[in-house]
């Protein structure tokens, strides 16, 4: 039989009321969450490990790096390939920060859950069993990082969490799934992706700044957050990248010395390039040396940036911009 491991993080996938009115709390380990999932010991053998026991609104850069660490042990091991769960607050931002750091040709494959294990109609099981399908598919090979959704497959750089409560909470705005779970089978409606080198931190406390630009409001936090010693700066700015005129100073003037990136706040489509031409539009800002984030979000920006500091390889932000449509790289 094929081989498959296991990782639980937390998150609501593992959580169950331990009081009458006193809400959900993490409390399942991989293994009983393994055990919940029917016919998945008819796929592989399964090794689990709880990782943790932590909503992901509380997970750190740490939980991320050792989540990758124990994937790669198991794939040394012989794991044809990995799952790992965890709470879907922040797991469209874990899973794009592990494709970044993942090496390895055999599926990494990330899923959760919008309702605790003892709710009726728990899509958990659901969720686990789909990721172990796409896991275990050799199609699935090479793609890096996907997330597994309601039997729908996801690019780790596209995926977004859309909506707080309901049941198909996961999109990839623009772009739409990747594959699909149906019949205990698996499918792809798009090619390989090419894939840039994988990233390697050789530290983690680099602080990326992630900002956003609104109506009325001055440069004032902007300058707070200059002055803070970060290393990187992303703004999640207005339309199809812009911001308030008397934004652009600052900013150029921050650009000669960390790599500041401008993505768009709107949720989907990417920046614009050669349109608008008005004191901090996207041509006023690319000449003031402000790189376009193309189509990649905001939040996924910020994990470019602090792996890529991380790595010391941010020579290499322009060209990985490039390949989100969109990104001027200059």
């Amino acid at each position: 039989m094929k081989r498959l491991a296991l990782g639980s993080l937390g998150g609501t996938l593992s959580m169950r009321s331990h009081a009458a009115d006193a809400g959900i709390v993490p409390r399942m380990s991989a293994r009983r969450l393994a055990e919940a999932v029917p016919g998945l010991g008819r796929l592989a053998l399964v090794q689990t490990h709880t990782l943790g026991l932590s909503p992901s609104a509380s997970m750190s850069w740490s939980d991320v790096l050792a989540a990758r660490d124990w994937a790669g042990r198991m794939i040394g091991d012989g794991a044809d390939g990995v799952v790992i769960t965890q709470g879907t607050d922040t797991l469209e931002e874990s899973a794009y920060l592990l494709d970044l750091l993942w090496p390895h040709p055999q599926p990494l494959v990330v899923t959760g859950a919008m309702r605790g294990a003892d709710a009726a109609g728990a899509d958990g099981p659901g969720n686990v069993l789909a990721a172990a399908i796409a896991a275990l598919d050799p199609h699935t090979r090479m793609r890096g990082v996907v997330v597994a959704m309601q039997d729908r497959l996801y690019a780790a750089d596209q995926v977004r969490k859309v909506h707080s409560l309901d049941l198909n909470a996961f999109q990839s705005p623009g772009h739409g799934c990747v594959g699909r779970v149906q019949e205990g089978q698996c499918s792809y409606e798009l090619p390989l992706p090419e894939r840039p080198p994988a990233l390697e931190p050789v530290r983690v406390q680099q602080r990326v700044a992630l900002l956003e630009a609104v109506l009325g409001e001055g440069p004032e936090m902007l300058h707070w957050a200059l002055e803070s010693g970060c290393e990187g700066l992303v703004v999640a700015a207005m339309g199809a990248g812009h911001v308030p005129s008397n934004w652009v100073e600052p900013l150029a003037r921050a650009a000669a010395h960390v790599p500041i990136i401008i993505a768009s706040r709107t949720g989907a489509g990417a920046t614009a390039r050669n349109t608008y031409g008005f004191a901090g539009g996207e041509i006023h800002l690319q000449r003031r040396g402000l790189l376009m984030a193309g189509s990649l979000c905001p939040r996924k920006c910020r994990l470019l940036l602090w792996a890529l500091i991380g790595s010391e390889a941010i020579i290499s932000l322009p060209t990985r911009l490039r390949a989100y449509g969109g990104g001027n790289g200059s």
